[in-house]
């Protein structure tokens, strides 16, 4: 075989990548998975969330530590093998001649890339771009919107510092009002949180922020009928989709919002450095893009993606991390991970001293959980555990929360779980 047809080869190959048969999802799983998927296909995704022999083939599937239990998937999840090996894969080609494997191979990957990702998303492919994380998403749309001196925007103090940050910016610069709720979670009416929204309307209301998943204590907002009664207002909606894509199982446009942002690299577990914004296509021309475009108020969506030079392979690696994502199906991940949790925390909540600051109720609470231990800080917690368990864990005191953050994953196991009850049942026991 010539060197020009061993080079075309390569070539076609990359370009079709994560999405044809060939796929490394596919030659490393495909077959293995499509046999446990059989075994529980009769099951509900619940009944599938305690199935230990089907998760046991997803854990294989990652390369996580043995030293240390990570718990701290809230911040940035793993990636599993497959998607690993994609980028180094990519990166490897890359290199052999970088302005020419870049702009003029993988870049042309992006397309068939966007399209998997509004399959994902519920969504047209004219709606999706690709960037590299929800800030970048966010801070693009807020920065964006024609917003104007005294034009009032609704957020809640407990929404990410990224976004909050932006409007300050913006209040700063332009004179925009910047407007946030407290909120004592974990809540469980749905009402009460819409009606603190709406009821800090005003006529000069344009746009309210909300954080679908919030990051510190894990409460799922009522985004949905936030965004029906902003409608009903005639007021825009913007969705902070952080810690909810990859995780629930939803379709962004039927939460009824106007733009969201994700990163990627969380539960999705795509690269690190990965992530997506979407904007109803109606919408797209008012955006400005945070970067330059040579048409910046025009309707393709393609205007956000001028980044300049940046990591291909991790882009493509999107690809293989999607395939993973529905070979398990959202649903069923949904309920597993929302098991794991509820696992660990409901046999720590009756525990004297120890306290949840998270429903668990399903419609409120997934993935994160908050946990207290009386007489014990969240600084002295994390560090109980990590250097007495080697649990991996986030300790959070910010505005009215006080906690850490315990965050499981698909390759988290019951047997890591219980060493995680084991430890914060001693550190209790042992608080004063």
């Amino acid at each position: 075989m010539t060197n020009n047809r061993r080079s075309f080869i390569k070539q076609a190959a990359v370009l079709t990548g994560a999405f044809s048969a060939t796929s490394l999802f596919n030659q490393a799983h495909a077959e293995v998975w499509k046999s446990a998927e059989r075994k529980v296909a009769h099951l509900t995704p619940q009944q599938v969330a305690t199935d230990e022999d089907f998760w046991a083939e997803i854990q294989r599937a990652y390369t996580v530590s043995p030293n240390i239990i990570n718990l701290n998937n809230g911040g940035v999840s793993p990636s599993p093998l497959v998607v690993q090996q994609a980028v180094e894969r990519y990166n490897q080609l890359t290199n052999e001649g970088p302005s020419y494997f870049m702009w003029r191979i993988l870049d042309q990957g992006r397309e068939p890339l966007r399209e998997k990702l509004a399959l994902l998303a519920g969504a047209l492919p004219e709606e999706i771009a690709i960037n590299r994380n929800s800030t970048e998403a966010l801070n693009t749309i807020i920065y964006g919107l024609p917003l104007k001196s005294s034009d009032e925007v609704i957020g809640a103090r407990l929404d990410y510092p990224h976004m909050v940050q932006a409007y300050r910016a913006r209040a700063t610069r332009e004179g925009i009002v910047y407007k946030q709720l407290t909120f004592d979670f974990p809540i469980e009416n749905d009402e009460q949180i819409v009606k603190a929204y709406e009821d800090a309307i005003t006529s000069k209301t344009k746009l309210i922020h909300v954080t679908h998943i919030v990051n510190y204590v894990g409460q799922i907002m009522p985004v949905r009928k936030i965004c029906d009664m902003a409608k009903s207002h005639g007021i825009e909606v913007i969705v902070d989709g952080a810690h909810s894509f990859g995780l629930l199982d939803f379709k962004i446009p039927d939460l009824n919002c106007d733009y969201f942002g994700t990163s990627l690299h969380k539960f999705l577990s795509a690269p690190i450095g990965s992530g997506m914004m979407w904007i109803k296509k109606e919408k797209i021309s008012k955006v400005f893009p945070l970067l330059c475009d040579d048409n910046p108020q025009g309707a393709d969506i393609r205007k956000f993606e001028n980044l300049g030079t940046r990591s291909f392979p991790i882009e493509q690696g999107i690809g293989e991390a999607v395939n993973f994502q529905m070979a398990i199906g959202s649903k069923r991940k949904e309920e597993r991970i929302r098991y794991l949790k509820n696992y660990w925390a409901t046999k720590v909540q009756h525990l004297p001293k120890v306290k949840l600051h998270t429903s668990l109720k399903p419609e409120y609470s997934c993935a994160i959980c908050g946990v207290s231990v009386d007489g014990v800080t969240p600084a002295q917690l994390d560090a109980a555990l990590f250097n007495q368990y080697k649990i991996h864990q986030v300790s959070i005191v910010f505005e009215n929360v006080s906690c850490v953050r315990i965050t499981p994953h698909v390759y988290t196991t019951l047997a890591d779980l219980d060493k995680l009850v084991k430890a914060i049942t001693e550190i209790a026991g042992k608080a004063t």
